[in-house]
């Protein structure tokens, strides 16, 4: 295990007890961040649990909580709304500043990324701020209550079903929502930004994504889902939004661990190899001289490491995907294909151990105009890659010391 969640609960603006989650790694925390949970929905959804959870993973410490009158937290929800929720955010906030750290990072999911944009400007501590599928405009969310918007009006609420599930929505609801304007906050946000978004998000439209960026300020950084859905609930996509977000935060937190990285040359190089330097004051840490490409490796936390850089399996596991990819886009060009794009992703089969894995999964996605005899051809082409040969049939290695 990475760390540990710790169950626990702060008190909103209004006095109800909400409920939370505090995602801990081992040993004192890098930073702390606040997630916010998209409309409708709980701390314990999918997207919520493997973003958190990666972060702890990188030494950052989550609080994932339930917004008022939702999940395991108090209060109605038909007297929630859009300001109410900043309010919650803000007051989650203070409950890390008072028992542990401000939060440095905010992070919101559909909805509730609007809600951190706003609340980013409440909470002087904050870093950055990461919005995945955020709507551009608040009242994005009465789409889909739009049968019922008259109802609301007239009678001052209606019984809504949102998915799957009833809530009650009062007209208080609705213009608080048409009050806000998220893209001045974002205009004004003067924090690092980063926008996550799927293309094929059928909730929220990529249109929003593009408004959001362009109304903020630089540093600010763009990352497309692929063929997530809105709730990120493939867990291959949960991890991937997870990963590019945990690395993403690690270039804004002041206390993140520096890498001193040795000389250059403190032994002789070896041309066309690698070699490995371990790093002064770090216990397991390297740093990696690829034909004199520098990069670091490292162990994670549950090893004895600090996590600053991919463990050596991963690196492997690294190869494999580079040189599938580079094969294949050599072939395509010699045969003069319209290979556009090649992505490919390696992972461990399920149950594997995690430093001598025996099944490694390849995912190859090609995009171009391929007919499926092309797009057969170019999977076979890719299990022919050396790294690929190298692992499957075996090398013999020659050890000395020197």
């Amino acid at each position: 295990m990475d760390g540990e969640t710790r169950k626990t609960d702060f008190n909103s603006a209004g006095g109800e007890k909400l409920s939370a989650a505090l995602e801990l790694p081992h040993g004192r925390p890098r930073a702390y961040a606040l997630f916010a949970h998209c409309f409708t929905c709980s701390k314990d959804i999918k997207a919520a649990r493997e973003i958190a959870r990666a972060l702890r993973a990188n030494g950052i410490a989550v609080l994932r909580f339930d917004f008022t009158g939702l999940g395991g937290s108090e209060g109605d929800f038909a007297n929630t709304n859009f300001s109410s929720n900043v309010d919650d955010l803000v007051s989650a906030a203070n409950f890390l500043r008072d028992e542990f750290e401000a939060p440095a990072v905010l992070i919101g999911h559909s909805l509730g990324g609007a809600a951190a944009i706003v609340a980013a400007a409440k909470i002087p501590e904050i870093k950055g701020v990461v919005v995945i599928g955020a709507p551009a405009e608040a009242d994005h969310v009465v789409l889909q209550i739009s049968e019922r918007h008259e109802e609301i009006r007239r009678q001052g609420f209606a019984h809504v079903s949102l998915a799957g599930r009833p809530f009650t929505i009062k007209s208080q609801f609705l213009e608080d929502l048409s009050g806000q304007n998220v893209l001045n906050a974002a205009a004004a946000l003067k924090k690092p930004l980063l926008v996550m978004h799927a293309p094929q998000d059928q909730t929220v439209g990529i249109d929003n994504a593009t408004k959001i960026f362009t109304a903020a300020k630089h540093p600010k950084s763009f990352i497309s889902l692929d063929t997530a859905d809105h709730l990120l609930s493939k867990t291959d996509d949960a991890r991937y939004a997870a990963s590019v977000l945990a690395a993403w935060a690690g270039r804004y937190l002041d206390d993140a661990p520096a890498i001193h990285l040795p000389p250059s040359d403190p032994a002789p190089q070896i041309k066309g190899g690698a070699a490995a330097h371990s790093i002064d004051g770090e216990p397991l840490a390297v740093a990696l001289s690829i034909d004199g490409y520098a990069m670091v490796s490292d162990g994670g936390r549950e090893d004895g490491g600090s996590a600053l850089g991919p463990n050596p399996t991963r690196i492997a596991e690294a190869a494999l995907a580079a040189c599938a990819a580079i094969t294949v886009r050599m072939y395509a060009r010699r045969k003069k294909w319209d290979l556009r794009s090649v992505d490919v992703r390696v992972k461990r089969g399920r149950l594997e151990d995690s430093h001598v894995p025996h099944l490694l999964e390849k995912e190859l996605r090609v995009s171009g105009d391929l007919d499926p005899t092309q797009r057969a051809r170019l999977l076979e082409i890719a299990d022919k890659c050396p790294v690929h040969r190298m692992l499957t049939t075996g090398v013999e290695v020659q050890s000395r010391i020197v």
